[in-house]
């Protein structure tokens, strides 16, 4: 075995497959999306004697996985949107090479008020920042500044089967909301763009709750369909390095418990859109609102408090908010609040409450208060974004046979 290879072998990191969403099948290992099962970690217990000694050959360090995620900067950020996923970011950006950006573009798909648009998305990035998202590990900008996201959209568009996006389940649910008079194309085509987010950058993971498992499987297969008809062998004809355009991504489900409900209804999902704030916890309400909507939130006549009853979903969404803001496990919790009425429980979640996101709160306010600190982070963030997508743009125009800029 010569050394170079030898030294490709000892250095060559395994692969891991995530969750395949194609199958529908949560588990680690296997055998992925494509199936082509995962390469293993050979073993070279036995190699031919060199004489001399021998210079192990450089190899490059393994590149961490990576992963992109977004919130829109509509409304204003809720419990929900915390805990289903900027907290998790948090512990991502420490495992992984992150982008997470503000989705302004998705923003614009409903009517909305043109003056707070920019408003909204500084906020937005300033509660990232506030959260603890952390800009000297990952990437953080706002999407129209990375003109990429636009035109790679568009040539997705070409390939993506009008079909595939008649078929969504949230263009059906919020068409029939807003009635057609108020429904425009972008309402159709915007997992094209989500698509484009996610494809631009290579990514390996998205973090995604139960409802936005539909628009990533969406994604990959418009990257596999791409990938047949422009990649490989085609590509290369063209002048191009051949093999795929897009990296296939993977699901990253986060952790259980993470989905909010409502606090008026423990069936729906906390949103921005919902017409009453009472159903929600803003990041930014302040100490006397938190305290009000809590004892004003939706409660049953059972006696004590227990995780997993389906005749008690506010009390299970309730208690699991109550668990991931305290970091207890779920024993903990059972342990300490299994006997409470639910006066006694509101106050304790109240306090808990107030607790955790009054730090966030102050940092906020320190933030907003310094512009130029926070147009400094998203231009260096939209920076570092545009070099990796660019080259994927550029990629992908060569492969479809446009002329070379």
């Amino acid at each position: 075995m010569s050394r170079a290879l030898l030294s490709h072998v000892l250095h060559r990191p395994p692969h891991f497959a995530y969750t395949c969403l194609r199958n529908g099948v949560g588990a680690r290992g296997g055998v992925l999306a494509s199936g082509i099962h995962p390469l293993r970690r050979l073993n070279c217990s036995a190699v031919e004697a060199v004489p001399g000694p021998i210079e192990e050959a450089s190899a490059p360090p393994a590149r961490k996985k990576r992963v992109v995620s977004g919130v829109q900067p509509t409304g204003l950020v809720h419990l929900g949107n915390y805990l289903g996923a900027i907290k998790n970011w948090v512990a991502l950006q420490d495992l992984y090479e992150t982008f997470f950006f503000i989705v302004d573009l998705h923003a614009i798909t409903l009517p909305y008020e043109a003056p707070l648009l920019s408003k909204a998305t500084r906020s937005t990035a300033a509660i990232y920042l506030a959260c603890g998202v952390d800009s000297s590990k990952a990437s953080i900008f706002v999407q129209s500044h990375v003109r990429a996201h636009v035109e790679l959209m568009w040539l997705l568009s070409s390939s993506t089967p009008i079909g595939w996006l008649n078929r969504m389940i949230q263009f059906k649910e919020k068409s029939r909301k807003a009635g057609d008079e108020n429904v425009g194309v972008a309402l159709l085509t915007y997992p094209v763009l989500m698509a484009s987010d996610i494809l631009l950058y290579q990514s390996d993971l998205v973090p995604v709750g139960e409802d936005q498992t539909q628009h990533l499987e969406l994604t990959r297969e418009i990257a596999e369909r791409v990938n047949n008809l422009y990649g490989g062998r085609k590509w290369k004809k063209l002048g191009g390095r051949g093999g795929l355009l897009f990296k296939v991504p993977e699901a990253l489900i986060p952790p259980a418990g993470a989905r909010v409900m409502s606090l008026t209804d423990g069936l729906s999902k906390m949103s921005k859109s919902a017409p009453s704030d009472q159903s929600r916890i803003n990041l930014l309400d302040p100490k006397d609102v938190i305290a009000n909507k809590i004892k004003r939130c939706k409660t049953d006549s059972f006696p004590g408090m227990e995780f997993d009853n389906p005749e008690r979903p506010e009390c299970g969404n309730l208690l699991s908010i109550y668990q991931i803001i305290t970091g207890k496990t779920k024993e903990e919790v059972v342990s300490e609040c299994q006997h409470m009425n639910w006066g006694t429980f509101k106050t304790t979640l109240t306090e808990a409450l107030i607790d955790h996101l009054q730090p966030i709160q102050v940092r906020y306010e320190e933030i907003m208060s310094d512009p130029a600190y926070l147009d400094n982070v998203l231009l260096e963030g939209a920076g570092k974004a545009a070099e990796i997508a660019d080259i994927t743009l550029n990629n992908v125009y060569q492969a479809m046979g446009f002329l070379r800029r």
